[in-house]
């Protein structure tokens, strides 16, 4: 062939197709950039990223140039755009859970009895059991079920932590003390690191972090050393336990003896709230969206360790803090003491912040009566979701990352469409502000609890 007929040949290839380099959502190349025809859209690209990962069981795949999904083929893309030719498209792939979470969109059920404000809603790792907290002797703050089902811990303003068996919903022996004053947050240790699980650690206004033994019935260790209240607090999967306070800093510390691996610190003013990347994985153990059941203690570490090292993958877990300062931190603290990235753009405190079970997304709550949604992985923003009309005070993610939930003193619910990055339901019904959400981790049902005195249950 001579030479003036290949360089026409060429000029008529990269004409009808499209330079693109495929990365994944860390930002790692995957493979080289290829030459793609304008008529590939998502469902090619799906095919052509599975068949270079080596999937044996072809996954789905979304599509991300820049943080716009890419929903049409490269070329309507191009003219969209009217992007130049010339330039290496980059496009990020990523996964998406194989199964779908339909949103919910009826009240099933609306629970009274409650004589206080419902403050605190959670479903259990398997998603069949729902606890909710409010006033009994003294108002319960907080409550978290072991990833392992077999416990439920709740925390008062008195101080006091009590134990409570699921299958009976009775208290176990008396309350665990120690504590000086209110319960701010509880966390227990992930299961796979230890079956069944034992040991859970409760942060307070006294400024004290204490890890507890269920079955000594016991405080084994104090951390101490904030110089405020410790706002809350979150066991890591890597066996390390985060602390943020009141006193601006977030501490981590080691679980044997209690030291202070390292302090973080950059905000400056009280950090609300603190999330893990794989915060999902930890609070469900080794339940998935399959339903199986485990017959030992041992079977059901192995699965949770499986579940947690797939989901982490080669990254390091990461942290993300939101504080009265208006920012956010994304840390990886056990590479390094800076933190990855400062989140900015609210425009009041930062209540709440959760990753989505898959770690892609990052999404926080603010007195801005906004919620925004970040990447999870860089920190960069993505979306804000405008429609609350005041304080927006809990979230919780659909377990397929699809959705998002948010609770606020507007008395209202909503749900929130990632994909489309916007409303995808209202769910009135509460009569006052609603302090509380939680959807289940099956995906199934939601639940809300608020000021009303209500509880609430809605399905899809």
């Amino acid at each position: 062939m001579d030479n003036r007929n290949h360089q026409q040949q060429q000029q008529e290839t990269s004409s009808s197709s499209v330079m693109c380099q495929l990365v994944s959502p860390e930002g790692d190349h995957l493979g080289a950039a290829l030459y793609l025809p304008q008529n590939v859209g998502p469902p090619q690209l799906q095919e052509i990223v599975n068949h270079l990962l080596h999937n044996e069981d072809k996954l789905p795949y979304v599509f991300y140039i820049g943080d716009e999904e890419l929903s049409v083929q490269l070329g309507a893309y191009m003219q969209q755009k009217n992007a130049n030719v010339e330039v290496t498209l980059r496009i990020v792939y990523q996964p998406q859970a194989v199964f779908r979470i339909r949103p919910v969109n009826r009240c099933s059920a609306t629970i009274a009895g409650h004589t206080e404000a419902v403050l605190a809603v959670s479903f259990s790792p398997d998603g069949r059991c729902l606890a909710s907290g409010s006033g009994h002797k003294n108002w319960v703050l907080c409550i978290a079920w072991s990833p392992d089902g077999n416990h439920l811990v709740s925390g008062s303003k008195s101080g006091e932590l009590i134990l409570w068996d699921p299958k009976t919903g009775k208290q176990l022996g008396t309350p665990l003390t120690g504590h000086r004053k209110w319960i701010t947050a509880v966390s227990w240790e992930p299961v796979h690191l230890q079956a069944p699980c034992r040991r859970f650690v409760s942060a307070s206004k006294d400024g004290d972090a204490r890890i507890w033994d269920i079955t000594t019935r016991k405080c084994v260790i104090a951390l101490t050393g904030h110089t405020n209240s410790v706002t809350c607090v979150k066991w890591g999967g890597d066996g390390l336990i985060y602390t943020g306070s009141e006193d601006c800093l977030i501490k981590v510390w080691e679980t044997s003896q209690g030291k202070l691996v390292k302090t973080l610190q950059g905000h400056g003013h009280w950090v609300n709230s603190l999330a893990l990347s794989t915060e999902y994985v930890l609070r469900t153990g080794a339940y998935d969206h399959t339903g199986k059941t485990y017959s030992t203690a041992e079977e059901m570490k192995e699965a949770a360790l499986a579940r947690y090292k797939k989901m982490r993958g080669n990254a390091p877990e990461r942290l993300v803090s939101g504080s009265d300062d208006f920012t956010m931190f994304l840390w990886e603290p056990t590479i390094c003491k800076q933190p990855k990235a400062r989140m900015t753009g609210h425009q009041k405190l930062v209540n709440h912040v959760y990753f989505s079970p898959d770690g892609q997304w990052l999404a926080s709550a603010s007195f801005d009566k906004s919620v925004k949604l970040w990447n999870g992985i860089t920190g960069k923003f993505v979306a804000a979701f405008r429609g609350h009309v005041a304080d927006v005070y809990q979230i919780s993610w659909s377990a397929d990352s699809r959705l998002l939930l948010s609770g606020s003193k507007d008395s209202t619910l909503k749900v929130w469409d990632i994909r489309t990055r916007k409303l995808k339901q209202d769910l009135p019904g509460h009569a006052d502000e609603v302090y509380a959400v939680d959807w289940s981790p099956d995906g199934q049902k939601v639940a809300s609890g608020g000021k009303d005195r209500v509880l609430k249950l809605w399905m899809n």
